[in-house]
């Protein structure tokens, strides 16, 4: 197969197992093995939701479900770029309430700054437009935001970087006018370098995820000896897609409040990508779940690794949430 699909032979396939158990202890041993050198971390809103952002797609909770103040056709029109360009207001209203410095790395964060610490990060994906990757620690080289952040910004009319200094003025200012004076000032609507819907990702992420023209065997996930999944629906594509990029021999942990990610059966059934997860399935020979918090995953995990003073010490220079025993 060529090998953008060699995580995917699995289905058909028959495999050894790759963990001791299919839980936190195998993969704390698999570690503990020395065998893993290049963890890749998948990573999703709810491992920011102890920081006080809201996910997006719990029911009650999430973001989707409390945007009806402002009066949007869909929840998801927020984040629509054409939406936007005849309606900035709702997405400045909001960014208002995400805008990074309000809120501190949680534990899973610091999880993640500590895997690159020992040495074992390879690069952490993440959906997440908080930055609280790069607050904890962890240098920007090895955070790729598949949608962006409010790290820069652009003028869309022009393509011109915009000083985001003055984004930050705009979107957290005394008033709701902020947004058309950045547009006037600079020819045309702002927008931080956030992917909305009807974008495309950043190269960045198809070149490290290793997607056509990159998949030349030199990307993170075609290295990746230990996929870590966390906080992620793994509805939204390509992102969600990744799970199955990785080598068949790599081990895969997802730690999450629900299971997600299993396959398509048609797709499972036929060898092709869609594979998925497969925790479930009497198959079954790489695949580790852990159904909890994300913080009380990543602190029952390093508690098996040894990590736990590491990471407790981590929690207090940062100011982060304690992580549940």
């Amino acid at each position: 197969l060529p090998s953008d699909l060699a995580g995917c032979t699995e289905c058909s396939e028959r495999h050894e197992p790759v963990l001791d158990s299919f839980d936190l202890e195998g993969v704390a041993a698999k570690i503990k093995s020395g065998e893993v050198k290049n963890i890749v971390v998948l990573a999703g809103a709810g491992i920011s939701v102890s920081a006080g952002i809201p996910d997006f797609r719990t029911p009650g909770t999430g973001l989707y479900d409390n945007l009806a103040k402002y009066n949007l056709p869909e929840p998801t029109a927020v984040f629509d770029i054409n939406y936007f360009k005849e309606n900035p207001a709702p997405f400045f209203q909001l960014a208002k309430e995400l805008f990074p410095g309000q809120y501190n790395p949680t534990p899973t964060h610091l999880f993640i700054r500590l895997l690159h610490d020992k040495g074992l990060l390879r690069r952490c994906f993440t959906q997440n437009i908080d930055s609280l990757e790069t607050q904890a620690g962890v240098p920007k080289d090895k955070v790729v935001a598949a949608h962006g952040n409010f790290d820069t910004a652009t003028c869309i009319a022009t393509g011109e970087p915009v000083p985001m200094e003055e984004v930050r003025e705009a979107i957290m200012g005394g008033d709701s006018e902020g947004w058309k004076r950045l547009r006037d000032r600079h020819g045309g609507l702002v927008k931080p370098d956030i992917v909305f819907f009807g974008e495309k990702l950043p190269d960045r992420f198809y070149r490290l995820a290793g997607f056509p023209p990159y998949n030349d065997d030199s990307d993170d996930l075609s290295r990746c000896d230990l996929l870590v999944v966390m906080g992620t629906s793994l509805v939204v594509q390509p992102f969600a897609s990744l799970v199955d990029r990785v080598p068949a021999a790599c081990p895969r942990l997802l730690i999450n409040r629900d299971k997600v990610g299993r396959g398509s059966p048609l797709a499972a059934l036929m060898g092709l990508p869609g594979g998925g997860l497969r925790y479930d399935e009497e198959d079954n020979y790489r695949d580790a779940l852990f159904l909890g918090s994300c913080d009380e995953g990543v602190r029952r995990l390093a508690g098996l690794l040894g990590w736990g003073p590491d990471l407790d010490a981590l929690v207090a220079a940062h100011g982060a949430l304690p992580a549940a025993a």
